[in-house]
């Protein structure tokens, strides 16, 4: 039986200071691992342009220019780190598939190990941070209770794994077939489903430049995880709205006894004012966790695609131009 062919993905965003240390890297853990007989000659390596603004396009360019191990896509535009990567995944022609990210902070040579929970049966590997030294306490603290809280909420998801990851041509295959806009593959890969598996490495400081997650991008990647996989907070504000209800309710009651039985009112704005203020705040709260879901369901109804690819540079196995994944559409070529 032939050595698999291991396609790994790496999403870029303005990475031209961390990428062709991210390349050497990468570039000599194949060679040891095509030499050692885990993976085949054919294993490249895929960069996806997220519409970098920087020398990022250039540098893959180059690295492709060099060896044929290196192939890159190029997005006509920003798409989000999801999407990118998706990218990358639907337009690489592999047995095995990594996704990892350019920054170096997750250890590659986890994928060893990968290779043998796959050998062992596993469909789905899932790279789970042991350690996360470089993280500041605050980060630590908000990226714990934000798995807790999609546990909680009932979203299947594996605690302290982000986006590196192998899968096989059977899970990937699996998940060509689901065509949604919003894109959370950390809750959306547990549901194909498959054999999976565990490998912990130490998450690393990241080796150049800037992290490209802001505060509003990790907060805007929440509620795509909540609202993407989960109807309970429609439930918890129908639990809200039912207890305003009777909240209501009861001030009603008291406010008739207090006229008609007891003949006593006591006056001030606060018994009015602080159930109009509730009410409303309430009301307000209900129509916007409705209208994101609303929201969602308006941007599936279009069917619009996920990314648009603008340029590709083929690497060993990488599909080309004429063999991209259906639905994706070019906007300029090589």
């Amino acid at each position: 039986m032939s050595e698999p062919v291991l396609a790994v993905i790496v999403p870029c965003f303005n990475e031209e200071a961390v990428l062709p240390e991210t390349a050497r890297r990468l570039d000599a853990l194949l060679d040891q691992l095509v030499e050692t007989g885990r993976i085949g000659a054919g294993s490249h390596v895929c960069f996806v342009d997220d519409g970098s603004r920087d020398a990022t396009w250039a540098l893959i360019g180059a690295l492709h220019r060099g060896s044929a191990r290196f192939g890159g896509i190029r997005l006509s535009r920003n798409r989000g780190h999801q999407n990118a990567l998706m990218a990358g995944l639907l337009n690489a022609e592999a047995d095995l598939f990594v996704s990892v990210d350019a920054d170096l902070q997750d250890d590659i040579n986890a994928i060893e190990a990968m290779l043998d929970a796959v050998e062992a049966g596993a469909d789905i590997v899932y790279g789970v941070r042991s350690a996360r030294p470089s993280d500041s306490w605050g980060k630590r603290m908000s990226a714990h209770a934000y798995y807790r809280l999609l546990r909680w909420l009932g979203v299947e998801i594996v605690f302290d794994h982000a986006d590196f990851r192998l899968l096989t041509k059977r899970a990937m295959d699996a998940l060509r077939q689901y065509g949604e806009t919003n894109l959370f593959l950390r809750a959306l890969i547990p549901q194909l489903g498959f054999a999976t598996s565990i490998v912990t490495y130490e998450r690393s400081a990241r080796f150049a430049g800037e992290t490209k997650y802001s505060l509003g991008k990790m907060l805007a990647l929440a509620v795509e995880g909540v609202t993407s996989f989960s109807t309970r907070p429609l439930q918890i504000v129908t639990i809200i709205g039912g207890c305003t209800a009777a909240l209501a309710i009861g001030l009603t009651v008291w406010a008739l006894l207090a006229t008609l039985v007891f003949r006593h009112v006591i006056p001030g704005w606060a018994s009015t004012v602080i159930p109009i203020y509730l009410i409303c705040s309430v009301q307000l709260l209900s129509l916007g966790v409705i209208g994101e879901y609303v929201g969602k369901i308006y941007l599936e109804a279009k069917q619009r695609p996920r990314f648009l690819i603008a340029e590709t540079l083929a690497g060993t196995g990488v599909e080309t131009p004429a063999r991209l994944a259906p639905g994706l559409q070019r906007t300029a070529h090589e």
